[in-house]
């Protein structure tokens, strides 16, 4: 069974990717020309991964609690590309905080870029902050969902990670509300590896942070909802720290 999981898991990502390329193709005269024309080739790409990611592997998955709608930060959880996946899918205009090598990938690069993400060079610390807050505040001309990560990576389930200030700086600079969002992704979609394993991989939207909490407040807030929330999900799903 083990054997059949697995080279349905190799099935599956392959064809992942290479919708992902035909896709781009396929929207580019739309996609290259219009933000409109991006977000909706995006938005198909991340329901034809939900929908054969249930087809050929048994992972169906869910996402709860109120969609965000309005000009907020979304402050999420990050456990695989699957929860880039649902998120995305589920937010009417969305754009990312992201590591700057990301633009020069093929496709994802432009893409993203059209959609109206965020390069950051993580490398340069506190120069990387101050570029991520002048970037966001000139990106605000473009309405819609800021999605970052606070831990600033991908933390597989039963393991821990320091959230990063740079949320904080954002959400104060911006004085928007944040939406925490938590995840179980990770225990059925793994950080690295091609086996994905069936069940049900949510995503929940949880009650929004109103603007003005002072920064250290805010995100040891922010943290326990995320992390609480996670932890609960992950629990859930049957995974048990090794």
């Amino acid at each position: 069974m083990i054997v059949i999981r697995w080279l349905l898991s190799l099935v599956f990502v392959v064809q992942m990717y290479l919708a992902m390329a035909v896709m781009a193709v396929a929207f580019a005269p739309w996609a290259l020309f219009s933000r409109e024309g991006a977000l909706f080739a995006a938005h198909s790409y991340c329901r034809w991964v939900r929908f054969t990611a249930r087809i050929l592997c048994g992972l169906h998955s869910e996402v709860r609690g109120p969609i965000p709608q309005g000009e907020v930060v979304v402050a999420a959880k990050h456990q695989s590309f699957f929860d880039i996946i649902m998120i995305f899918g589920s937010l009417p205009r969305p754009r990312f905080i992201m590591k700057r090598e990301l633009i020069y990938a093929p496709f994802l690069g432009q893409y993203a870029l059209k959609i109206g993400c965020i390069p950051v060079d993580r490398g340069k610390r506190g120069a990387a902050i101050a570029k991520m807050k002048e970037d966001v505040i000139r990106g605000t001309a473009d309405p819609g969902q800021l999605v970052i990560y606070p831990q600033g990576t991908r933390v597989a389930p039963g393991t821990s990670k320091p959230y990063k200030v740079g949320t904080g700086l954002i959400y104060a600079q911006l004085g928007q509300p944040c939406v925490p969002a938590a995840t179980n992704v990770g225990v059925f979609w793994p950080k690295r590896g091609i086996l994905r394993k069936p069940g049900l991989a949510v995503v929940e939207f949880l009650p929004p942070i109103a603007p003005g909490l002072p920064v250290p407040e805010f995100m040891a807030r922010l943290e326990a909802d995320i992390e609480g929330t996670s932890n609960r999900l992950i629990a859930e799903a049957g995974f048990r720290p090794g």
